[in-house]
């Protein structure tokens, strides 16, 4: 396994960018297609994004100044990405934020990927009712059990701020399940 600064260097360099480009793919993007994948839900839609997403890196990846973790600043572009793909999407069909969600997981019931059983999908559900950053937190601790620091150079904010979302969301997440 190659060093976030090797990979980072080779990326750099004209003579070694293609090479390191294809490393960085083949270690990222399962993980970047599922975080993705729990922000938009659809297959197809989480592919499209995905794609964006590392052309983005690849396009920026000069401008990286190691600061934070290089996946954490991919995190950053993917989440963003992300949110900005639901923005367009839901302005082009012309719908209300609310109708957005209850489209996303009409489409969710149906997609031949989501093999989840019925709680998954009531969780789903519960998670289309959280605000955008409750959301992500929750789907960043809970599904790919990141920790709080990790979380809070991704999102840019701090972990006390990460915790309190953390906790309202899984109370209301709680209060959800329980009423449905």
């Amino acid at each position: 396994m190659i060093s976030e600064e090797t990979l980072v260097t080779e990326l750099k360099d004209k003579q070694s960018q293609a090479k390191a480009f294809e490393v960085l793919v083949n270690t990222y993007k399962e993980r970047l297609y599922w975080h993705v994948r729990r922000i938009v839900l659809d297959h197809d839609d989480a592919d499209d994004v995905l794609q964006n997403t590392f052309i983005k890196v690849y396009k920026s990846i000069d401008g990286f100044k190691g600061e934070s973790k290089l996946y954490s600043w991919m995190y950053r572009i993917a989440t963003n990405e992300s949110l900005t793909f639901l923005k367009q999407k839901q302005r082009k069909a012309g719908i209300t934020d609310q109708e957005m969600k209850e489209s996303m997981l009409g489409a969710l019931q149906s997609d031949v990927y989501f093999e989840g059983e019925e709680i998954q999908l009531k969780l789903q559900k519960a998670l289309a009712t959280l605000p955008e950053k409750q959301k992500l937190v929750f789907n960043m601790k809970y599904f790919q059990e990141m920790k709080y620091n990790e979380i809070a150079e991704i999102l840019e904010t701090s972990v006390g701020g990460l915790k309190a979302s953390y906790h309202l969301a899984v109370k209301k997440i709680e209060t959800y399940l329980k009423e449905d």
